[in-house]
């Protein structure tokens, strides 16, 4: 049995976070442990409260996961301040896991900040560079890059540049464009950019998409899988889990995660 650890932090509806990480998890047969870093009060609506963990707490349940099963991949979301960021950054370089995917939850759909300023700089000097693929949306990697995006080329020019600065690969979500779902992966020892094209699902319902790719990629690199597998597997289970069509609560709901 294959482990995988999600640290993130927990959505109380279920359809994001911990929750959305488990779950796509165990959809892949594999064992899921978790490190939690908030609680948060929310739903298809809206957030409505966040009860940060303390660090040293968030260090504690990393050290009691780590020293009894060893995980085969860890999973990383939601970090919502300094001081977490740099507990979580120690316990990864006290047990040195081989397979790291940073979910850089930076900024919401709406362009919003997520993360205080001290708190960004901790995630890119401490966080970004001890993993195996990080995963911004648009807005993210505009932010990381500093280069503006609007079309593949600004994908990859983003992409290579956040690759060479922090020596880590880099996978691209195109999400938030319009007309398709292309991804794009930058990896930082290779010559060119990897292209994987998707299916745009017409589905509102799309509450945790990024966790649940990350922790499907997760899942694949502790099966073994290289890189681009991990990845075109982990689309293919997300084009799956959007067009089940699963349609709960009063805004963007939840996906369907097993299928």
């Amino acid at each position: 049995m294959k482990k995988v650890l999600t640290i993130a932090g927990s959505d109380s509806s279920g359809g994001a976070g911990i929750q959305a990480d488990l779950k796509t998890i165990a959809a892949h047969g594999l064992y899921g442990m978790s490190v939690i870093t908030a609680l948060t009060a929310q739903n298809t609506t809206g957030v409505y409260g966040i009860l940060e963990a303390d660090a040293a707490f968030v260090e504690a349940q990393m050290d009691a996961v780590f020293t009894d099963i060893f995980p085969d991949a860890v999973k990383i979301g939601m970090v919502s301040n300094a001081d977490i960021i740099r507990a979580i950054a120690n316990g990864l370089r006290r047990y040195q896991p081989k397979n790291i995917v940073v979910d850089p939850v930076m900024v919401s759909t709406s362009g919003s900040a997520l993360l205080s300023p001290d708190a960004v700089q901790a995630l890119c000097t401490e966080l970004l560079p001890l993993a195996t693929v990080i995963t911004p949306n648009i807005p993210e990697a505009q932010k990381l890059s500093g280069e503006p995006i609007v079309d593949a080329a600004g994908m990859e020019l983003a992409g290579e540049k956040i690759a060479r600065q922090y020596g880590v690969n880099v996978l691209m979500k195109g999400g938030h464009r319009i007309l398709d779902a292309n991804d794009c992966l930058v990896q930082y020892n290779a010559q060119q950019a990897v292209w994987f094209y998707g299916e745009r699902v017409d589905n509102p319902n799309t509450h945790g998409t990024g966790c649940t790719l990350s922790s499907a990629i997760a899942c694949g690199l502790a099966k073994g899988q290289t890189l681009k597998e991990s990845v075109t597997s982990a689309k293919d289970y997300v084009t799956r889990a959007l067009k089940a069509g699963l349609d709960l609560g009063k805004g963007s709901g939840p996906l369907c995660h097993n299928v």
